[in-house]
């Protein structure tokens, strides 16, 4: 899977960057987490930073584009993603207070 960013736009009132990608593919279309988890890697941020928006592959082509919002920090996501969105990408409380947890330990 080989992803290349074709947009970047900052938007400091929300505390995030609006990113156009588009990820080429040898199988199926690769599921929203291995996005999100490539494209986090990318950018060099976080995964529970990144929010996967869309996804779109056309039939029969082995090239996706997708949308996809990266904040400063998993709680900027939280305060402005919509709920069904933040549990598609596996983003919640939850994995927040674990990962405080493992940064303490």
């Amino acid at each position: 899977m080989e992803l290349r960013i074709i947009e970047e736009a900052d938007n400091p009132m929300l505390h995030r960057t609006d990113v156009r990608f588009e990820v080429t593919h040898d199988e199926a279309t690769p599921s929203r987490l291995s996005v999100r988890d490539s494209l986090a890697a990318k950018l060099d941020r976080a995964s529970e930073e990144v929010v996967v928006r869309e996804l779109d592959t056309k039939f029969g082509m082995r090239t996706t584009v997708g949308h996809a919002k990266v904040y400063e920090s998993p709680e900027h996501a939280q305060e402005v993603e919509h709920e069904h969105m933040l549990e598609r990408n596996k983003i919640t409380a939850e994995a927040d207070e674990e990962a405080e947890e493992a940064e303490e330990a």
